[in-house]
This record gives structure tokens, C-alpha cells and sequence, in this order.
């Protein structure tokens, strides 16, 4: 009899245990699910302000169509394609003009010859970056979001992207970093006095 009531204690201390595991696992994966419910909204909002945010606009390459320009989405958001060569520029150019080419990917100012940057996850863009150099480019203006980084050229509107709250840019991070890796080497910027030297400017 002793032996019966043994086994039994035995045997519901092991229901008990495995209950107790199992609720755990439970909430775990609930805790686990609900993070990546989370996460998933969080880039879909993303998406929905680099969209709406206007950032194709100049990161996304363009292919030409009877409309006009549209937006090459098997290219989106790799910045100035790096074997795309820069037309010959008007000789009042830098004087005159602020001017773009029909791709919508280089700009030409006071400022030189400026390019728009891969921002895809690849790490040609932005896949090497953190969240914290995210942050200091929207919000400071540096390049690669580098303490010492030089200032961010125009057309960057940054300025105005520095106005999001963090909430937003935390989003734009979290899409920016789920997109497709395209790899593609922007370009340097140029400053106005280079630009003669690299035979742009006609003579």
C-alpha cells in the first residue's frame, strides 16, 4: 500500500512538473509571438513613412517610361548607381543652377556634385550601420551618423526628418534594415572646384 501511495506521489509531482513546463513554454512563445507582432508593425509603419516620406525620390533609381520616370523597385532605395557616368554640365552650372539628372540620383549646386545614398541593408549602405549612428544622421546631419562625420549635402532633408519623434525613426531603422541587401558603391561627393578637373564642365 505504502509503495501504491508512492508511485502515486511520484507520478503527480511529474504531471505537476510537466504542467509547470509546459506553461511556461507557453508563455514564452506567447511573449516570443507578441514581440514579433510588434516588430512587424513597427516595420510596416516604417515602409509607410520612407514611402510617404518621399525617399524613393531620390534613392531609388528611375527607369524611363512613356510617363516619364518611374521608380526601378527591383533597385529601391540602393542610391546612385555606381557605374552610371555624369553628363557634361553647362558651363554656368554651379553659378546659375541647382540642377538633378532625370534619374533623380545626383545634384549639382554651390555645394559641388553630391550623390544619394544606398540605403538598403546591404553593407554598402546601411547594413553595417547601429540604430545610434541612424539617429545622429537624421538628427545631426552627419554623414554615416559618425560623430565627426561631415555634414550631410543637399538636397538631404534631413532637417525636416529631425522633427520625427523617435517612435518614427525607430520605424524608418527597423524597415531600413529588413529591405533587400543591394550592393552598390555610391560615388564620393565632389566639391566645386574638382569639378572641372574630372572634364564635367564644358570648357
Amino acid at each position: 500500500m505504502r509503495n501504491i501511495k508512492l508511485a502515486l506521489c511520484c507520478l503527480l509531482l511529474v504531471a505537476l512538473l510537466y504542467i509547470g513546463c509546459q506553461t511556461k513554454a507557453s508563455k514564452e512563445a506567447g511573449v516570443s509571438t507578441s514581440a514579433a507582432l510588434e516588430h512587424e508593425a513597427l516595420v510596416a509603419k516604417g515602409n509607410y513613412i520612407v514611402t510617404t516620406g518621399m525617399c524613393d525620390d531620390c534613392h531609388t533609381p528611375k527607369k524611363m517610361t512613356d510617363k516619364g520616370p518611374q521608380f526601378d523597385m527591383e533597385r529601391r532605395l540602393m542610391g546612385h548607381p555606381s557605374d552610371m557616368p555624369i553628363p557634361r554640365l553647362p558651363t554656368d552650372a554651379l553659378d546659375s543652377w541647382v540642377l538633378m539628372d532625370m534619374n533623380f540620383t545626383y545634384f549639382v549646386g554651390p555645394w559641388g556634385l553630391s550623390y544619394a545614398a544606398n540605403i538598403t541593408s546591404d553593407p554598402t549602405g546601411i547594413g553595417l550601420w547601429t540604430e545610434e549612428q541612424f539617429f545622429r544622421s537624421m538628427r545631426e546631419g552627419k554623414h554615416k551618423g559618425l560623430k565627426n562625420g561631415r555634414e550631410l549635402l543637399p538636397p538631404m532633408p534631413w532637417e525636416v526628418i529631425a522633427q520625427r519623434t523617435d517612435e518614427d525613426l525607430k520605424a524608418m531603422w527597423a524597415y531600413l534594415q529588413s529591405t533587400e541587401p543591394i550592393r552598390n558603391i555610391v560615388p564620393p561627393p565632389q566639391p566645386p572646384e574638382a569639378l572641372k578637373s574630372y572634364a564635367m564642365v564644358e570648357q
